[in-house]
């Protein structure tokens, strides 16, 4: 298995380039998800609205992540109304706990691998899981999304590792 070192672009909310580099992350999390909802239950089941909260926040830093993490959900909504008012809460807790353990681990590793991006999607899911339990009160549901979700997580570990690796390369 490669083990790449990553060169880190840390960028400053004060930079215009972190926001024009997190738009083009937000367009992506806005046009996945209406793809992948051309399938029955496609967002549940393959997260999409996640998949480029990952890549910025892993490439780019935190502050990326979280600006995405914040405008993708939002913007979703607003625009298609998906996600749902009711589980809009939950969506932005995993999408902000991602943008930071992403970020955090980037930052910490310096340098991107599959076990890495494996902790990654896993802590955020399993924190997330919990959250949501406590904002729903349902821990059923709560695993059953966790349950369900599997094969979305799985696209991020290995379609993040190849985006970041191939494409997001310098």
């Amino acid at each position: 298995m490669n083990i790449y070192t990553l060169e880190l672009h840390t960028l400053q909310y004060k930079n215009g380039r972190t926001y024009l580099i997190a738009s083009f992350f937000i367009i992506g999390n806005i046009l996945l998800p209406q793809l992948c909802h051309l399938i029955p239950q496609g967002g549940l089941i393959l997260l999409p609205i996640y998949f480029f909260t990952l890549i910025g926040a892993y490439k780019y830093g935190w502050k990326v992540g979280l600006l995405t993490a914040i405008f993708s959900p939002l913007l979703n909504h607003l625009l298609f109304e998906m996600p749902s008012l009711s589980i809009l809460p939950a969506i932005l807790l995993k999408s902000i706990l991602l943008a930071f353990i992403a970020g955090f681990a980037a930052h910490y590793y310096k340098r991107i691998s599959i076990p890495i991006l494996l902790g990654v999607v896993l802590t955020y899911q399993i924190i997330g899981t919990l959250g949501e339990w406590l904002l729903e009160g349902n821990l059923y549901k709560a695993l059953q999304g966790f349950r369900l979700a599997i094969p979305g997580m799985l696209t991020q570990i290995f379609g993040g590792y190849l985006l970041i690796c191939k494409v997001l390369r310098r």
